[in-house]
């Protein structure tokens, strides 16, 4: 079955000194040997990019590009990057208006339509929270699957 993998999970899985390293790779481990099928979308790899190569005075890791190439190949190599479609921007622009999601938020709601597009029902993230107001998903927490 597959399942989601938050921008939040790929982060702290390649961030080596942050204490969450280690619970995200577990936890990814332990869906891979579950037989699911890790998946990410275009918006994950942007989101990624964007932390990985930001400044770390502006909460990023600072990479370079070269760096954030290589890291954005590996995921792009290991994860099924689902496509983005036409289906899933009307779903978004459903969701965002029945769970009236507003600013930074509609991020995740974008996920959460992408998700619905292909009918993926989990999602791998720390930010549980912020997927309870979509009831055909269920979010998990890494520290569920490898505590």
């Amino acid at each position: 079955m597959p399942v989601l993998v938050d921008t939040n999970i790929l982060v702290r899985a390649v961030e080596r000194r942050h204490p969450l390293m280690r619970t995200a790779r577990r936890a990814l481990l332990a869906l891979v040997r579950n037989g699911e099928e890790l998946c990410v979308t275009p918006q994950n790899i942007a989101e990624f990019w964007n932390v990985c190569t930001r400044p770390v005075n502006l909460n990023g890791l600072g990479n370079s590009i070269t760096a954030t190439d290589k890291l954005a190949s590996r995921i792009e190599t290991f994860f099924t990057v689902l496509p983005d479609s036409m289906e899933a921007f009307r779903i978004w622009r459903r969701l965002i208006v029945e769970h009236e999601v507003r600013g930074a938020k509609v991020h995740d709601a974008r996920l959460a339509a992408i998700m619905q597009a292909h009918d993926i029902r989990k999602i791998l993230t720390f930010n549980t929270g912020d997927f309870k107001r979509f009831p055909h998903l269920v979010a998990l927490h890494p520290t569920e699957l490898a505590p």
